[in-house]
């Protein structure tokens, strides 16, 4: 059958893959640029991300709901979120491989290294149990806002805004160690 704008949401259900080269056909500069401002123009990696997303909603046409927003936002949620996670999943390669070649140097270089003026943990135990579980799973873990949500049966902005009133306390607390 013919993919077309009216029918989309039908033919995924349906499994037609012709559905797939229609979205990209409609929606691929919109999921390329949201990509694209987030992975900052990483060619191999907002590819693959491309990939996550046609999959993501191949999977998950399901969740769609007509009367909360239009296919193209949801497909536009799913490339910002996707393309997040790629960001937190690059970040901590990153931070594993430097945490591997800064150990290789200590070990090479047995010089006396100050302890920073502050303990992390000791400011993260100034955080509610739930904000410091929070912060676990989204910043140490990389759970995504969403499953963190499902989880404490909230909505994902009580998350952010746990995350946003957490991130101000340990602000606050390092400035005052600082002064």
């Amino acid at each position: 059958m013919h993919v077309s704008e009216v029918n989309l949401v039908e033919q995924i259900k349906r499994k037609n893959e012709d559905s797939l080269s229609f979205i990209l056909q409609q929606y691929g500069a919109l999921i390329h640029g949201i990509l694209r401002k987030y992975l900052h123009g990483n060619p191999q990696d907002i590819e693959e991300c491309v990939s996550d997303v046609l999959v993501a909603v191949w999977f998950h046409i399901d969740s769609y709901d007509a009367e909360k927003n239009e296919f193209r936002q949801w497909v536009a949620a799913i490339a910002k979120y996707r393309a997040i996670d790629r960001l937190r999943t690059s970040e901590k390669e990153k931070r594993r491989i430097q945490a591997v070649s800064s150990q290789k140097k200590t070990e090479q270089h047995t010089a006396f290294v100050p302890e920073p003026p502050f303990d992390i943990q000791h400011m993260l135990d100034s955080l509610s149990d739930v904000e410091r579980g929070i912060f676990q799973k989204y910043y140490v873990e990389g759970v995504p806002s969403d499953e963190i949500a499902f989880d404490y049966q909230a909505k994902p902005s009580w998350v952010h805004n746990k995350l946003s009133r957490g991130r101000k306390k340990l602000k606050t607390i390092l400035q005052r160690n600082e002064g």
